[in-house]
């Protein structure tokens, strides 16, 4: 996949809304990213509400499409995700960012992005932490995003709380947000999962459906070509009155046990204050014995 130039001191960036607005400001976002020796510009969308929305489907698609066409700006940032991208997602003309591509930075609802920039524009992306989340945000999370954005390698090394299938591998990074990745699933802008390390991650979601939802990916084959699989945080997971049975843990191990790639959970990375960066389309090695992990990206 292509890569964008990486940031240096004096770069323009640009933050945006594609999806639900904003409940409050972004100055210690913006006060980061300036520490950064970045220049930050403010899009419309920052400060406009619409119904849940962060100004209308127009607006929000007018704002990205500026900043997907100004070549000073390198790199978009979404404020935040909640609802709203795929609503604007095949309006955007993408055609000057593959001339001259940029960052794109986010996660949750921006994994419509991730996908469609993977699929359409062959582009890498960032999955890393929002303007919203800045102020919860831990120090090592945030410095994980300047690293990812700088060019500098991510490395990490955690020991899980659950065992999942030891093994070494080396691949491509794709993923996001489980939810929306099955939604993808069908359209312009779904990815390739063939030969792929797939990160997945989610939120407030009953057991039952991401249980449907992994069926969903098994039955259409994403499961069975996979070099890896990285879970990361399924935060605020729900149940019936009617325990469903099984964990995630128990649910993926079960939806992958006749294919032998390494898999591995609790990835910090997610709805969480410790949501480390990670580049997607890019080359990751993934290391997993026992409960010990280990990933790096160069």
């Amino acid at each position: 996949m292509i890569a964008p130039p990486y940031l240096k001191k004096g770069d323009k960036i640009a933050i945006t809304c594609p999806a639900k607005s904003l409940p409050g400001d972004i100055t210690s976002a913006i006060h980061l990213l300036e520490s950064w020796g970045l220049e930050v510009v403010i899009g419309d969308t920052v400060s406009a509400s619409y119904h849940q929305f962060a100004g209308s489907d127009e607006l929000r698609t007018q704002d990205m499409q500026r900043f997907l066409d100004d070549t000073e700006i390198k790199a978009i940032i979404a404020a935040r995700g909640g609802y709203g991208t795929i609503r604007i997602i095949d309006q955007l003309d993408f055609s000057n960012f593959t001339k001259s591509p940029k960052w794109l930075v986010g996660f949750s609802d921006i994994t419509v992005l991730h996908s469609h920039i993977h699929a359409c524009c062959q582009t890498q992306t960032v999955h890393g932490q929002m303007p919203l989340n800045v102020p919860d945000g831990t120090k090592p999370s945030l410095e994980s995003l300047r690293k990812a954005l700088f060019g500098e390698s991510l490395s990490y090394q955690y020991k899980s709380q659950t065992t999942g299938r030891n093994g070494k591998t080396t691949g491509t990074l794709i993923g996001g947000n489980l939810t929306l990745l099955v939604m993808m699933s069908g359209s312009v802008s779904e990815m390739d999962f063939d030969d792929k390390i797939l990160f997945i991650e989610d939120i407030s979601e009953y057991l039952y459906s991401v249980d449907r939802m992994l069926w969903q990916l098994k039955r259409a084959g994403k499961l069975a070509k996979l070099k890896g699989l990285i879970i990361g945080d399924f935060t605020d997971m729900k149940d019936n009155s009617t325990p469903f049975g099984e964990t995630i843990p128990e649910m993926v191990l079960n939806h992958v046990k006749e294919y032998d790639y390494p898999v591995c959970f609790d990835f910090p990375a997610g709805h969480i204050a410790d949501n480390f960066a990670l580049k997607l389309g890019f080359q990751i090695e993934l290391s997993v014995q026992d409960l010990n992990v280990s990933t790096e990206q160069k």
